[in-house]
């Protein structure tokens, strides 16, 4: 199987999801410091203002991105790469991007708008690998 496009860019939201998983660790040992950090998390710790919001888009960058996922290796596998396809995983891929800011900065109606554009991109992908005859 070659590296495709869709396969290129899944590859780069895992790296935006290590990137992310970094700076939430920076913001957060920021705000409760660093023995919060080292201890057992038998009691959660809960981060307010922008290192709270940098651990949301974190989290909702999880649940988006396991969708994301399985389209991509759907059509990997399927051989069911195309412009449309290719168009779309860049899309999501950017609105992921645009989505950390947009979460942390509190960017109304934007972050919503942008994380329906990620959506609607994986969506397409989907539903592109279940009825593409290409």
């Amino acid at each position: 199987m070659a590296m495709t496009p869709e396969l290129t860019a899944l590859a780069l939201a895992g790296l935006l999801q290590v990137g992310q998983l970094a700076l939430y660790s920076v913001a957060g040992q920021a705000q409760a410091g660093r023995k919060a950090a080292l201890r057992p998390r038998d009691e959660p710790i809960e981060l307010t203002g922008k290192p709270g919001r940098i651990k949301r888009a974190l989290d909702n960058h999880f649940e988006g991105l396991i969708l994301f996922a399985i389209a991509v290796l759907v059509l990997a596998v399927a051989d069911k790469s195309g412009p449309l396809t290719v168009a779309c995983a860049w899309l999501y891929l950017a609105a992921r991007v645009l989505y950390i800011p947009a979460y942390v900065f509190g960017w109304v109606p934007w972050r919503s708008l942008i994380w329906l554009v990620g959506l609607a991109a994986t969506t397409i992908l989907l539903v592109t690998a279940l009825t593409w005859q290409g």
